[in-house]
């Protein structure tokens, strides 16, 4: 006898809770920092550059803005400099695991150029001499240079090479802070998150050339001789109008007039200049039709590759072990936080939720103030605007007194103000 079961939607909004509870859980964290008391002592700052002094020093800080000035990260604080720090986790392989590498970035510098990515890095290295020229696994993050590059770089080191994403990825290009996340599965898929949306998805297979590509051109393949690849060919019903090779280039200018000074004798018979003649279309052409034998472009077939050789183990990487930053900025101010490397989406999506999604609102609210003040700072300190409203101000009183010359008001009070506020802007900028 079937037991029914109880249609108590209390019971199941409590029971998906549950189970939410219990996968979240059994997620397994191999690396996560909050950069709270202690992160000193798990963080490695590399000497790279600094024999040439131009290895730039980490600040510990909330930054300018915040919605947590408890909530803490690293931060970028010298302009032109190398940048280069790195944790160590326990040794781990993302076999048969989906691999997440998510972290938290701010440019509170309005970055113009320069990146905002993490590293992760498998092996033995020196973290003294973290730089980079050192090998990485897994380079993940925004990157911003000029109008031209603001994108999200994924690029995955395979047999000792890196491949860079074949598909574009739109960054964040404002002052606050944004969550990015890359999920790697066993099954070859990712996934590429920013602030817990999707943003791309696909195959490590069709996304990257880590391996030669299944299907080749047929190198033997030749097109045959019959094949017509012309789509439109010349009318032959199309002739040439009699007499068309009889029209000339150029015409004499019906308007020119003989100069009234002109001397035969002196100068010469008169002749009227030439002008290009508005009949002559050029060499006759036939007019164009659309081919009837037309069969495409040709192509060559498709074979199997007999170089690609398939690696079910494409995604792994057998001995992750550090976490890090090595970036070049030409402009510091570049904040890190919450770094995290799991196996589980779900654990990194409710990590997300508690730092960056709790704290967005009040960050945003916390700039917008600062931009505020900024902005009147700038008003006290070039009081151009308020000079010229003033001065408009007297020359539209002036306009309105005289009122006997309605042209005079208008050129007196409208050009001059036009010109004030050009040059004066001009001067501003």
């Amino acid at each position: 006898m079937a037991i029914e079961r109880p249609k108590n939607p209390r019971w199941c909004l409590l029971l998906l809770a549950l189970c939410s509870v219990v996968a979240i859980a059994s997620a397994e964290v191999f690396f996560e920092e909050r950069f709270e008391d202690g992160w000193e002592n798990r963080w490695v700052k590399s000497d790279w550059k600094s024999d040439e002094n131009t290895a730039g020093e980490w600040n510990y800080t909330s930054g300018k803005w915040n919605g947590d000035p408890n909530d803490k990260g690293i931060q970028t604080s010298e302009d032109h400099r190398f940048y280069a720090i790195s944790a160590q986790f326990p040794e781990f392989s993302n076999k048969d695991k989906t691999l997440v590498f998510q972290f938290s970035v701010k440019h509170e510098q309005k970055l113009d150029c320069g990146g905002g990515y993490m590293k992760l890095l498998s092996g033995e290295i020196d973290q003294k001499k973290f730089g980079g020229d050192t090998p990485y696994s897994i380079m993940f993050g925004p990157d911003i240079c000029g109008y031209s590059t603001k994108k999200v770089h994924a690029i995955l080191n395979h047999n000792g090479n890196n491949h860079l994403i074949k598909k574009e990825v739109p960054c964040e290009t404002d002052q606050l802070t944004h969550v990015y996340t890359f999920i790697l599965r066993p099954d070859a898929t990712y996934s590429i998150l920013i602030d817990n949306a999707e943003k791309q998805t696909g195959s490590l297979y069709s996304d990257w050339d880590l391996l030669p590509p299944k299907k080749i051109k047929d190198p033997e393949a030749k097109k045959p001789e019959d094949w017509d690849d012309k789509e439109y060919i010349p009318d032959p019903e199309d002739k040439k109008p009699e007499g068309y090779d009889d029209i000339p280039k150029e015409i004499p200018d019906p308007d020119a007039k003989k100069p009234e000074d002109w001397d035969d004798e002196e100068d010469g018979e008169w002749a009227a200049p030439t002008i290009a003649n508005p009949e002559y279309k050029g060499p006759w052409k036939p007019k164009k039709i659309k081919n009837p034998n037309y069969k495409g472009k040709w192509k060559a077939p498709m074979i199997d590759n007999p170089d690609f050789k398939d690696d079910p183990e494409l995604y792994v990487y057998p001995n992750l072990k550090y976490v890090g930053v090595e970036l070049w900025q030409v402009k510091s101010g570049t904040l890190f936080d919450n770094v995290l490397v799991c196996d589980d989406a779900e654990y990194a999506k409710k990590l997300a939720e508690e730092t960056w999604g709790k704290n967005k609102d009040a960050e945003k609210a916390a700039f917008d103030e600062a931009e505020k003040k900024r902005e009147e700072e700038e008003a006290k300190d070039n009081p151009v605007d308020s000079d010229v409203e003033d001065e408009d101000d007297d020359e539209a009183d002036d306009a309105e007194a005289d009122d006997s010359d309605a042209e005079t008001k208008t050129y007196d009070s409208a050009e001059p103000k036009d010109d004030i506020k050009s040059e004066d802007v001009k001067d501003e900028l």
